[in-house]
């Protein structure tokens, strides 16, 4: 749909440019599955379903083999392996086996890819202090410097913000806002859905507006941005599927890492780090351009907030 708008107002179709990644660890692919499920078609669901629920037996098939076990189509199985995280069905084939392997070897469950239930808390500090390393390592490395300073340029001379972002991204869209708001832009995060809508039609040409969507087909968050970018303003895509349906509708587009996912450290938590990143690059690059402004804004809201981080005299 955004084709039909970009002709009518003239502005050029963004062209998404897919970062590579590491597929998924073979321990991450259930809750893999779980989260992307809800956004694959019936079909898809089915070769979904079949590899998480029977790693074992369907890593002894061939893509025609379980296009047959499935009811669906090569092609199908080959898409499916593709949103998975995965190049094509033989890489997905290889996890599978690794799955099938480690659930074979009786060894302590997994509670996330890398972290068994039996692990000391220091050894559980130390993996997850390295996933997350990790993870801001990827981050940096797929962000395109040039959009982000686009982003950056459009959000300093913005006359109105508005910041949409569902569940575990909902939390990092208020980060991005009450930061924005703390250096003097008029800044505001929606979680409502259907107020983040109500908001959006109120925006025009020199205001900005941010979808925050580690998926990219969170649709709560796409119709919001669907509607700023109609009525003339400037969007912007923070997501980890560069492919998703969110980017038809940004004018720019920061992507961020797929990151590995587990049983319960799915793409809730891990796509915030990555999320928070590039909030954070976004918010100083900002700063740096409205500094004059900026810093006396910054100063007044210590200023104002300081008698509530010291003890009251009585």
């Amino acid at each position: 749909m955004k084709e039909n708008f970009a002709r009518r107002s003239g502005r050029p179709r963004p062209v998404a440019v897919t970062p590579r990644f590491a597929p998924p660890e073979p321990a991450a692919l259930a809750a893999k599955v779980r989260t992307m499920a809800p956004s694959m078609t019936r079909s898809m669901q089915r070769v979904a379903e079949a590899v998480a629920s029977d790693p074992a037996g369907c890593a002894a098939l061939t893509v025609t083999g379980l296009a047959e076990r499935t009811g669906t189509s090569e092609a199908t199985v080959v898409r499916t392996a593709r949103l998975l995280g995965y190049p094509g069905y033989r890489d997905l084939r290889l996890a599978l086996a690794g799955l099938a392997a480690q659930q074979a070897s009786g060894a302590a469950p997994a509670v996330t890819a890398d972290i068994s239930v039996d692990d000391p808390m220091s050894e559980v500090v130390a993996k997850l202090t390295a996933d997350e390393r990790q993870t801001l390592t990827d981050t940096a490395g797929s962000l395109d410097v040039p959009q982000l300073e686009a982003c950056v340029g459009a959000l300093a001379t913005a006359r109105r913000i508005d910041v949409y972002g569902i569940g575990a991204s909902s939390l990092v869209a208020q980060d991005l806002a009450q930061k924005l708001l703390r250096i003097g832009l008029v800044a505001h995060a929606h979680a409502d859905p259907h107020l983040a809508v109500t908001n959006a039609v109120q925006l025009r040409t020199g205001d900005v507006a941010v979808a925050i969507t580690h998926s990219g087909r969170t649709v709560d968050v796409i119709e919001p941005l669907q509607a700023a970018f109609d009525h003339g303003a400037t969007t912007i895509a923070i997501t980890g599927r560069p492919d998703g349906e969110v980017t038809q509708y940004a004018d720019h587009v920061l992507t961020t890492s797929t990151a590995r996912e587990s049983e319960l450290r799915p793409a809730a938590m891990s796509s915030r780090t990555s999320q928070l990143l590039v909030v954070d690059c976004l918010f100083i690059g900002v700063a740096q351009r409205t500094y004059e402004s900026a810093a006396p804004a910054l100063h007044a809201s210590y200023e104002a907030l300081a008698h509530r981080h010291s003890p009251r005299v009585r």
